[in-house]
């Protein structure tokens, strides 16, 4: 039976391969943003490993990333902290940010 075959580390839970536009716009998001931290969000049954990343303001972006080990390396590479959203949280000031959204009239 198929049921049970694992999929290849580089295929996310959708299907698709994790490619460099991620990661790209990522960078992105951490290059025109001030206060940028990342935050690693673990593997679960639905979705992919990936990599939270919050400005100062709250606005925050998420992509997937192959692994922790490599969120560690792109953060490492751009001098940004990181942390595991396992033992922190998430914090207050991206919830603000989702409470403002929400309360903005459209």
């Amino acid at each position: 039976m198929a049921w049970f075959r694992r999929r290849p580390r580089s295929v996310g839970a959708l299907g698709r391969p994790v490619d460099q536009a991620d990661l790209e716009h990522l960078t992105q998001f951490f290059r025109s943003r001030r206060g940028v931290e990342g935050f690693i969000e673990p593997q679960t049954t639905v979705t992919e490993t990936t990599l939270l990343l919050v400005a100062h303001d709250g606005e925050w972006t998420r992509r997937r990333i192959q692994s922790p080990e490599v969120a560690r390396r792109f953060a490492q590479k751009l001098s940004m902290p990181i942390y595991d959203i396992k033992l922190l949280g998430y914090p207050q000031r991206m919830r603000d940010y989702n409470e403002r959204r929400k309360r903005r009239p459209d």
